[in-house]
């Protein structure tokens, strides 16, 4: 059995008023689906690893297949919870560690 390869990816929100956890990762599966449908949704292995909302940093894991897909779909999002938002990738690793410790991504 192949093992499955994951990425982890490092976010910004810009917005003026943080969002909760639940609001953020909500509107990150809307966008999934919106573009892709349930079927798309469902091959990402999407999953919120840390939330940060006073710096407004977010790491999510993802698989390696389904990168572009997330991708794509984080530069489609306009908003949040309702209000205005930009999510940038700051960054792409393969281990957490490795993410953790670069210095222009956290």
């Amino acid at each position: 059995m192949k093992r499955i390869k994951r990425r982890y990816l490092a976010l910004q929100i810009e917005m003026e008023t943080a969002p909760t956890e639940r609001e953020f990762i909500d509107a990150i599966w809307a966008a999934v689906g919106k573009l892709y449908g349930e079927v798309g949704a469902s091959t990402t292995g999407l999953a919120l690893i840390s939330f940060d909302g006073e710096r407004k940093l977010a790491v999510v894991r993802v698989w390696l297949a389904s990168l572009p897909i997330v991708r794509a779909s984080l530069a489609s999002m306009v908003s949040v919870a309702g209000k205005g938002a930009a999510i940038h990738v700051l960054c792409v690793s393969g281990t957490l560690k490795a993410l953790r410790n670069s210095e222009k991504c956290l």
